[in-house]
């Protein structure tokens, strides 16, 4: 079985692969400090209650953009599995995606797996956003090569933004308010984050698509994909699980297969 890591600035997300089949999904919060051997003893319990052992792993893919974190993953698979780990980024992994921007090295490791899963599934031109600690928007052309995006707050970062900076703003909770002029303190803040966003994804692909000159399909992943998919036409098709099957991907192409 294939232990997939895929290592983000909020959360760890850990998933087990028997094949194509996913087995286990479990998250925890990135803490860059927090040990292999800590790693171990709360993910060993959680094997458990899918009726899985260390013993049952016998591979494992990290992609990390927390670079203080990648260590301890590194030796959580090398200590606890016995299996040297495919690191995304590293010089002799092999992705079958070329990143043909100005500074390839700059370019996270989530959005190249990402790259991959999304042509796999799709083979065209695409534009993938990912909801997560920044809101993501990648340009994957028809040959399956990263060529470059945008990088915006994330909603959840905006909105602790907001209410640092203004006291008097109250605690609120993403919605969809029941309409676009707010007729009271919550839902004005409701009103901006949520349709504020809609219109950041629906304008940054319109100008996307009108720069890159060819027709191009969007897919969206991360937490809120499916939210903002109800609320706009321009998200054609979401997949939470996209990184993870990019990573299972990659894995299979270094291991030959």
């Amino acid at each position: 079985m294939l232990l997939a890591i895929d290592a983000g600035n909020t959360n760890v997300v850990f998933a087990i692969y028997d094949g194509d089949r996913q087995r286990g999904l479990w998250r925890i919060g990135t803490d860059r400090n927090r040990t292999a051997d800590e790693y171990m003893v709360w993910l060993i319990q959680l094997m458990g209650l899918k009726g899985l052992k260390a013993v049952d792993i016998h591979g494992a893919v990290i992609a990390s953009v927390v670079p203080g974190a990648t260590f301890n993953l590194k030796r959580l698979c090398k200590d606890h599995f016995g299996c040297e780990p495919v690191i995304v980024g590293q010089p002799e992994v092999e992705l079958g995606t070329r990143a043909l921007v100005d500074k390839p090295e700059e370019v996270g490791a989530d959005r190249l797996v990402n790259t991959v899963a999304a042509f796999a599934a799709h083979k065209c031109a695409m534009i993938v956003i990912d909801f997560g600690t920044a809101t993501t928007f990648d340009v994957v052309d028809e040959d399956g090569n990263y060529r470059g995006g945008v990088i915006a707050p994330g909603l959840n970062l905006s909105l602790e933004a907001l209410q640092l900076a203004a006291s008097k703003l109250p605690r609120i909770e993403i919605a969809q308010p029941p309409n676009v002029i707010g007729t009271n303190t919550i839902e004005c803040m409701q009103s901006g984050m949520f349709w504020g966003y809609v219109g950041l994804i629906e304008g940054l692909v319109s100008r996307i698509r009108a720069e890159f000159g060819r027709p191009m399909k969007v897919l969206a992943t991360g937490g809120l994909a499916v939210f903002f998919a109800k609320a706009t036409h321009v998200i054609e098709h979401t997949d939470n699980e996209l990184t993870l099957r990019g990573l299972l991907q990659i894995h299979k192409r270094n291991m030959g297969q």
